[in-house]
C-alpha cells in the first residue's frame, strides 16, 4: 500500500514519465501482450483474448493504443514478429 492519494500518484507519474496514468499502465499491458502473443503455448488464443489476458478491457482501447505505439495493427505486428522469429 503506497499511502498516496490517487491524484498525487497520477501527478507524479505524469511529472516523471510524461504519460498520463492510463498510458503508463497500458505500456505494461502492451509489453505483456507482446510477450504472451509470441509464446507458442498461447497459440490457441485470439489476439483479443491475448489483449484481455494482458489487462486490456476494451477491444477499441487495445487497438487504438497498439496502433498509436507500434504504427501498425496487432495482427500485422504478430504476423511480422512470428516471421522474423523464424528467420533468426
Amino acid at each position: 500500500n503506497l499511502q498516496l492519494h490517487p491524484n498525487k500518484l497520477s501527478y507524479l507519474i505524469n511529472e516523471k514519465t510524461g504519460m498520463n496514468f492510463n498510458e503508463f499502465v497500458n505500456q505494461f499491458r502492451l509489453a505483456n501482450f507482446k510477450e504472451i502473443a509470441l509464446d507458442k503455448n498461447n497459440a490457441h488464443l485470439t489476439i483479443l483474448g491475448l489483449a484481455y489476458e494482458s489487462g486490456f478491457n476494451s477491444k477499441t482501447v487495445f487497438n487504438a493504443y497498439f496502433k498509436k505505439v507500434e504504427n501498425t495493427t496487432p495482427g500485422n505486428w504478430l504476423k511480422l514478429a512470428k516471421e522474423n522469429e523464424f528467420k533468426i
